[in-house]
């Protein structure tokens, strides 16, 4: 009889050893899929990775579409007591969930370290570091860069290995590659015109806002200046589309032939990579002034109500998800830079950019990046730039009244705030 106990204990023992061990921590990330392939399968890869290494902890990822759509959706799930504790935003969303009192900044979580803080690229955390806090983690990263049509240069006899470095350069080829149905070049205007826009007015000499985001300078006459070239694209040099060029549209544009050249986010890199049945090239952005691009994309943030324990794990699975190999599984997988050195040090990230050149173009072009364009009220801030690019080019405003209307707005909006 008691061979028999000791027998049934021990098999009842090892049957609760195989068992799978419950989740004692459950956390809901908010995450945006704003362009690029398949993201949710490789998002849902490495969260899967993540519990198989951590199975006292659960995940659930909301894709809830682009960044703004995100933060509203996030926001709004907390306001009605939903549980929420992290999520992948806007890194520019900064100066807003600071103001409204929604995230924590990371050196008040237990287990954040400077030396972790620090290993990313600084160019990175330039949106993230205010009054002397950092109030997210990069990870869906990216800048701005040129893609272009290697095969359409060779037919135009143009060098397919010497893409324009200057503006006076892209408005020349961009003339060459122009040819009946197809552009020389596109920038999109909807979506993220303001990002575009910044782009160009760093690269005319000029920054659109303070550091402290407090200040904007629409109508300083360099960035008036930026927005009439950004229209005499298309309206006096004919290599672009008039009116709106749309940002969701424009990877199959360029895909399909429409156009030889086009701007867009890195994060579509590798999209194109397996999308395209011609040579094609990247480049960083062409200089006037200098060369530049805003960084972009989106950083982790750590909502504000939240217990020790979910900050613990949130703060678990951010670290593993930017961790190099993490990092540099996510780059290849889909364009967006690796977020720290040691990423680009991985035997894989190593392998993949010797094959794949283009992938480290996004990641070079930090050494001229600037913190994307943020300020307090970003939103409406950024919503009045936004519709002034979008008045000047479809000709309902002239760049210089577009711009006076979207500083004044930004005045009103930011006056209480210095």
């Amino acid at each position: 009889m008691n061979t028999i106990r000791k027998i049934s204990l021990a098999s009842a023992f090892a049957a609760l050893s195989a068992a799978p061990v419950a989740a004692e921590t459950e956390l809901t990330m908010y995450y945006p899929i704003a362009v690029g392939g398949a993201l949710t399968e490789v998002v849902d890869g490495i969260v899967a990775k993540f519990e198989e290494a951590n199975p006292e902890i659960k995940v659930n990822a909301i894709y809830s579409g682009n960044y703004d759509d995100t933060r509203v959706r996030a926001l709004s799930a907390i306001a009605s007591g939903e549980p929420a504790q992290l999520a992948v935003m806007f890194s520019i969303d900064a100066y807003d969930l600071i103001e409204q009192e929604r995230i924590v900044a990371f050196e008040d979580i237990e287990g954040v370290d400077a030396a972790w803080l620090n290993s990313f690229y600084p160019a990175l955390m330039a949106n993230s570091r205010i009054e002397g806090k950092t109030w997210g983690v990069p990870f869906q990263r990216s800048t701005i860069v040129a893609y272009y049509n290697k095969d359409m240069f060779r037919a135009a006899g143009l060098d397919p290995d010497a893409p324009p470095a200057t503006w006076d350069e892209m408005v020349s080829m961009g003339k060459t590659l122009t040819e009946g149905d197809t552009y020389g070049l596109m920038i999109p205007s909807t979506g993220y015109p303001y990002w575009m826009f910044q782009a160009l007015a760093i690269q005319n000499g000029k920054e659109l806002m303070s550091g402290d985001g407090l200040e904007t300078y629409f109508d300083d006459p360099a960035v008036v200046e930026t927005l009439e070239f950004w229209k005499s694209l298309s309206t006096e040099h004919g290599i672009m589309p008039e009116g709106t060029v749309e940002w969701g549209t424009l990877r199959q544009a360029f895909l399909e032939g429409q156009t030889a050249m086009m701007w867009h986010s890195t994060g579509n890199l590798t999209a194109v990579k397996n999308g395209a049945e011609f040579d094609f090239g990247v480049a960083e952005l062409p200089a006037r002034e200098r060369p530049g691009s805003p960084t972009g994309g989106g950083n982790f943030y750590v909502f504000e109500d939240t217990t020790d324990e979910e900050r613990a794990a949130a703060l678990k699975l951010i670290k593993f998800m930017t961790a190099p190999e993490q990092a540099a599984e996510w780059s290849i997988s889909t364009g967006y830079m690796g977020v720290s050195p040691a990423a680009y040090e991985t035997e894989a990230l190593k392998a993949y950019t010797e094959e794949f050149p283009p992938a480290l173009v996004a990641r070079n072009q930090l050494e001229n990046a600037v913190a994307e364009f943020s300020t307090f009220e970003t939103a409406r801030v950024r919503d009045g730039l936004n519709n002034a690019i979008q008045a000047a080019l479809t000709g309902s405003k002239s760049p210089a009244d577009a711009l006076a209307e979207a500083q004044a707005a930004a005045e009103r909006l930011l006056k209480d705030y210095r």
